[in-house]
C-alpha cells in the first residue's frame, strides 16, 4: 500500500450564528498549530445575500470551510501528507463552533480502493478493499466483467458491479452447491450446469466423478477471463474430455436436448427476480430433461439479506415438483450464509 496522507471531513450541523470571515482564519491557523503544518496561504470570499467560502493552502496540501447558513450547516475539509492525524481539527472545532451535532468521515489517501458491495443490508453500508483491478471490460453480451484482487479474499470476479466469487471460499460455494443435489440422489451419469462461469461448479461435478457434463454458458468471455486469472478454481474444466461447452442462451439451448437425459441439473443464475422469472418461464423444460428421480439443484441467494427471494425461489420449486429442500453455508466473502435449493423430479 502506498499511502499519501490522510483526510477527513466534518459537516457541523445545527449552528446558529454566522461566523465573521475572520473567525474562520484564526481557526484555521489554531488548527494549523495543533496539527504543526504550514499554511501558505489563504483566499475566502463572502456571498451575497449570505455564506462563506475559505481555503487555506498548506505546505502538507488544505483546509477549507465552506457555510450554509440558511441550512445551519457548516463543512469543513483537511486533508495533510504531515505527520499528525488531521483528527485534531475535531476537538478545536466542537469547542469554538456551537452546533447540535457533527458528521465526521475519515479517509486514508492510499492506493487502495474501496469497492462498493451492492448486496450489503440497508442499514449496514460495506467495501471490498481492492488491491488491484487486474480485468475491467464489457462482455460482447453486455456484461461488465471485472477481476479484482481483494485485500482479504485475493483474486475475485465481479459481474455487473457484484461479486460472484472469491478465490479465498469459492469450494464452500460449489461444494455446497452440487452436494446438496447429490444427496438427494445418488446417481452421477449426466449433469448439465446452466451458468456458472467461473468454472467451479464444472470442476465440482468433474471431482465427484460425473461421466458426462454438459456446461450452458451465456458469455463465454467469462469463462476466458476466470480461466486466465482464477486458474484454481476451474482447474481448466473446459478442456477435460466429460465437459461439452454449450455457448449462449441456456434455455434456447435446452430445447434441442433429448428427454430424461440429466440426473442433475445445477442452475447457477442470479438469485434476482429477473432470473427467477427466467427459470418459471422455463421450469417445463428443465424437467422435461430431467430423468425421473433426477435432482434439480439451484443457488438461491442469502435468507439473512434476501429472504423474500429465497422464499420465491422455493415456492417455484415446490410448486414445479412438490418437494423443495434448502442447504446453507457461510460465505465470508459474501458475508452471510448461501442457499441451495434442490427438488427431487418425482
Amino acid at each position: 500500500m502506498t499511502k499519501v496522507g490522510e483526510h477527513i471531513t466534518l459537516d457541523i450541523i445545527g449552528t446558529i450564528k454566522e461566523y465573521d470571515p475572520n473567525f474562520f482564519e484564526k481557526l484555521v491557523y489554531k488548527i494549523a498549530k495543533k496539527a504543526k503544518v504550514t499554511v501558505l496561504e489563504i483566499s475566502k470570499y463572502k456571498f451575497e445575500p449570505q455564506g462563506f467560502t475559505l481555503v487555506a493552502l498548506l505546505a502538507e496540501s488544505h483546509i477549507s470551510f465552506h457555510t450554509f447558513p440558511e441550512k445551519g450547516i457548516i463543512s469543513f475539509d483537511f486533508f495533510t501528507c504531515g505527520k499528525v492525524n488531521p483528527i485534531v481539527a475535531l476537538d478545536i472545532i466542537k469547542k469554538d463552533i456551537k452546533h447540535k451535532k457533527i458528521v465526521k468521515k475519515e479517509f486514508n489517501r492510499d492506493n487502495i480502493i474501496y469497492y462498493d458491495d451492492i448486496y450489503s443490508s440497508p442499514g449496514l453500508k460495506k467495501y471490498y478493499l481492492v488491491k488491484d483491478v487486474l480485468e475491467d471490460f464489457n462482455s460482447k453480451v453486455g456484461q461488465h466483467i471485472e477481476i479484482l484482487n481483494l485485500e482479504q479474499f485475493g483474486k475475485s470476479l465481479f459481474i455487473d458491479n457484484e461479486l460472484q466469487v472469491a478465490e479465498s471460499d469459492e469450494h464452500l460455494y460449489s461444494s455446497t452447491f452440487v452436494n446438496s443435489g447429490i444427496k438427494l440422489n445418488k446417481h452421477k451419469e449426466k449433469s448439465a450446469i446452466i451458468g456458472g462461469g467461473d468454472g467451479g461448479v464444472a470442476r465440482e461435478c468433474i471431482s465427484q466423478g460425473f461421466n458426462y457434463i454438459d456446461w450452458f454458458e451465456l458469455d463465454p468471455e467469462v469463462v476466458e477471463v476466470c480461466e486466465k486469472h482464477l486458474s484454481k478454481i476451474g482447474k481448466k474444466a473446459t478442456t477435460k474430455n466429460s465437459v461439452k461447452c454449450v455457448w449462449g442462451d441456456a434455455f434456447e439451448s435446452i430445447k434441442r436436448v433429448e428427454d430424461n437425459k440429466y440426473d442433475k441439473i445445477f442452475v447457477d443464475l442470479n438469485d434476482d427476480q429477473y432470473c427467477i422469472d427466467l427459470a418459471a418461464k422455463n421450469i417445463n423444460s428443465l424437467k422435461r430433461i430431467l430423468k425421473p428421480n433426477g435432482t434439480i439443484t439451484a443457488q438461491v441467494g442469502s435468507q439473512d439479506k434476501k429472504p423474500k427471494q429465497v422464499k420465491k425461489w422455493l415456492n417455484l420449486l415446490e410448486k414445479s415438483f412438490g418437494n423443495t429442500s434448502l442447504d446453507r453455508i457461510y460465505i465470508p466473502s459474501f458475508d452471510c450464509s448461501w442457499n441451495f435449493a434442490s427438488s427431487l423430479n418425482k
